[in-house]
């Protein structure tokens, strides 16, 4: 597997949502919001259906999947802001519940497996990365290791996140996210400056 990179850029983030709502992918859009806000691996939001997240009253206040890759369960929050997105989609696609959240075509089946494959999102996520000037090496991981990213760098303890990626050790946590060496020297020289006022 090659190793991809967070986008640690938010502005690029940004600018990612807006040329997908700007050229209409609802779908695309909203798995791109699903996988930088929760931190799911690609297998688990590929395999999501709308009866995971939501029911006749709407969507559910907390999501428990079993996770693909470790077949333990994961509960995670969806926001407001998350819900607005799939709630778009989901005006959108008029689906039967039990249907794949990410799925191409309008035929139903209630097993037919979703048609969005990993090999399709690694297309688009690296279409549009490319687009908005993101040289990084960028695949489906990506998602993950942004959210990791981000909620790191915004104060969130690495021991939590080491339990959220189920890690056995903080330094693999760190070096999953992306949090590299340049960075880690950053904090020395920074609060040498702080402490030397």
């Amino acid at each position: 597997m090659n190793y991809v990179e967070p986008i640690r850029d938010i502005k690029k983030i940004d600018k990612v949502k807006r040329l997908m709502r700007k050229e209409s992918k609802i779908k695309e859009l909203t798995l791109f919001e699903l996988g930088i806000k929760t931190g799911l691996r690609i297998s688990d939001i590929l395999a999501l259906r709308w009866c995971d997240i939501r029911n006749d009253s709407g969507f559910k206040e907390s999501v428990s999947i079993k996770e693909k890759k470790t077949s333990k369960t994961k509960i995670f929050r969806i926001s407001a802001q998350l819900q607005e997105s799939l709630e778009e989609l989901f005006e959108i696609d008029s689906p039967v519940i039990d249907m794949f959240v990410f799925r191409s075509g309008s035929n139903y089946t209630k097993n037919q497996p979703s048609a969005w494959c990993r090999q399709y999102v690694w297309q688009f996520l690296n279409d549009y990365a490319y687009r908005v000037g993101l040289r990084e090496k960028i695949g489906t991981h990506t998602l993950r290791k942004t959210f990791g990213y981000h909620a790191y760098k915004s104060g969130v303890d690495i021991s939590l996140l080491m339990k959220l990626f189920n890690h056995s050790s903080q330094e693999i946590t760190l070096r999953y996210i992306g949090i590299t060496q340049d960075q880690l020297d950053d904090v020395y020289i920074n609060m040498d400056k702080i402490l030397s006022k």
